[in-house]
């Protein structure tokens, strides 16, 4: 089964400098690649600074660091305005992510037309 991380909340998905940390000591690519803003000012790094908690939008979302760090820390990995979850899916399906009333979801890739959904990104089965 493959999981992937999605952002229920109206906000964008983004990471805490907590999990950006985090996914920089696991050695993820694109995590090492940002620009670590909360570095200059540690103490200014908490979750209450959105400036400093938006991290990560170019990590794919089924990344299995990332994975690894939203089960570890739970809330903490939250970006500013996010509420990320992992969601299962079977590994041989073709998915993409879209954005819905109130959040992103994981859908199975098929043809659709005028729909009131934002299509975020698709991925094929590897």
């Amino acid at each position: 089964m493959k999981q992937i991380v999605i952002n229920r909340s109206y906000g964008e998905f983004c990471l805490s400098h907590q999990a950006i940390v985090r996914l920089r000591e696991l050695g993820q690519r694109e995590a090492l690649e940002e620009i670590d803003r909360g570095a200059y000012w540690p103490q200014a790094a908490g979750p209450r600074e959105p400036s400093l908690n938006q991290y990560g939008k170019l990590i794919p979302r089924d990344d299995e660091h990332l994975v690894r760090v939203v089960e570890e820390l739970g809330d903490a990995a939250d970006g500013h305005a996010a509420a990320l979850k992992i969601v299962t899916i079977p590994d041989d399906v073709n998915w993409m992510l879209t954005r819905t009333e109130g959040g992103e979801q994981v859908s199975e890739v098929h043809r659709t037309w005028g729909g009131a959904t934002e299509n975020l990104s698709t991925y094929a089965p590897s």
